[in-house]
C-alpha cells in the first residue's frame, strides 16, 4: 500500500511538473521530434540524440517486462506497454500503481512472451543502448545540453523521464526474478542500487521463464 501511495504521488508530481512547472515549450519542438525520429540528426547535439533514443530503448525493455508480468494481472498490460513507448513514465507508472505483486507465471509462452524473454533481444538492446549513451557522453556538448535543458520543456521533461525510468525498474524486477526461481535479496539490491546498468546485466543473463507443466 505504501509503495502504491508513493508511486501515485510520483506520477501526480511528474504530471504537475511536466505540464505546469517545466520550462516553456518552443515553437520548433515538433520539428525537433520529427528530426530525431527520422534520423535527420544534422546540427542536433549528440547528447539530445542519445537521450531521445535511450528512452525509446528503455521503454522497449519495459514493454518486454510488462508483457510477461501482465499474464497474471487482473489489468491488461499491453495498452500500458504500447503507450509507454511514446509516453514513458506517464504510462508506465499507472500500470505499476494498478498491478498487484505476483511472482508466478503460468500458461504457454506465446510469441510475444518468447520474444520478451529472449536473451538475444536483450543483449542487442543493451549493446545499442550503451553505444548511444557513450557516444552521446563523449561526442555531445554538455554546455549546450544544460542550456537546452534549462530553456526547453521537451528536453527537460525527456531527460527527467529517462532518469525516472532508470530508477523505477526495481518495482517490477523483483517479481520477474521470483518467476525464474531467483530468490536473492542481495542480487535484487545490487540490481536496484546500480540504476539501469544493473537491470541491463540482469535482463541479459537471467534464466528463461520455466516452461509450464501441461496436464
Amino acid at each position: 500500500m505504501i509503495s502504491k501511495i508513493f508511486m501515485s504521488l510520483l506520477w501526480v508530481g511528474f504530471l504537475i511538473y511536466g505540464f505546469l512547472l517545466a520550462p516553456p515549450g518552443q515553437p520548433d519542438t515538433i520539428e525537433l521530434i520529427q528530426n530525431l525520429s527520422t534520423g535527420n540528426w544534422d546540427n542536433i547535439n549528440p547528447l539530445i540524440i542519445s537521450v531521445f533514443n535511450s528512452i525509446g530503448l528503455v521503454t522497449v525493455l519495459y514493454a518486454n517486462l510488462l508483457f510477461i508480468d501482465g499474464r497474471e494481472q487482473k489489468i491488461v498490460a499491453w495498452p500500458f506497454a504500447i503507450a509507454g513507448l511514446a509516453l514513458g513514465t506517464f504510462a508506465i507508472l499507472p500500470y505499476f500503481i494498478l498491478r498487484e505483486p505476483n511472482p508466478k507465471f503460468s500458461g504457454e509462452k506465446n510469441l510475444f512472451i518468447k520474444l520478451s524473454d529472449s536473451r538475444f533481444l536483450h543483449l542487442l538492446l543493451t549493446i545499442t543502448l550503451l553505444v548511444f549513451v557513450f557516444w552521446g557522453a563523449i561526442s555531445g556538448s554538455w554546455v549546450d545540453f544544460v542550456s537546452e535543458w534549462q530553456s526547453r520543456r521537451f528536453i527537460n521533461v525527456m531527460s527527467l523521464d529517462l532518469l525516472c525510468l532508470c530508477l523505477i525498474f526495481p518495482l517490477i524486477i523483483r517479481d520477474d526474478m521470483l518467476r525464474r526461481n531467483i530468490d536473492s535479496s542481495t542480487l535484487f539490491w545490487v540490481i536496484s542500487l546500480i540504476p539501469l546498468l544493473g537491470t541491463l546485466v540482469y535482463l541479459c543473463f537471467r534464466p528463461s521463464l520455466p516452461q509450464s507443466e501441461t496436464n
